[in-house]
């Protein structure tokens, strides 16, 4: 049995990037950075998954490795998105 291809669902965000400001603020180029290392996290299980499936010399343990550290990764910028958005929602609050 032949396999033509993987396709991947989630392709075109993988392979987006955020751009770096263009202003020099500390959080701002922290939080690019951050997704910018999530988002290579990911491409490198898709990539892991595309060379197993290709049979090229691609261990299991290694795919699972890089699926599971794509997806600590993003389950910790979603951390961090939550975070940030309940502390602006407590200075929001804070009467002036």
């Amino acid at each position: 049995m032949k396999i033509e291809g993987l396709t991947n669902p989630f392709a075109k965000a993988i392979n987006t990037e955020v751009t770096k400001p263009k202003e020099e603020n500390g959080l701002t180029n922290t939080f690019a950075e951050l997704i910018n290392n999530v988002n290579q996290a990911q491409k490198e299980s898709a990539k892991a998954i595309e060379d197993f499936v290709a049979g090229n010399g691609v261990e299991l343990h290694e795919v699972m490795i890089a699926g599971e550290k794509a997806k600590t990764s993003l389950e910790l910028l979603m951390e961090i998105r939550n975070k940030a958005i309940d502390m602006y929602k407590e200075l929001t609050r804070i009467p002036v």
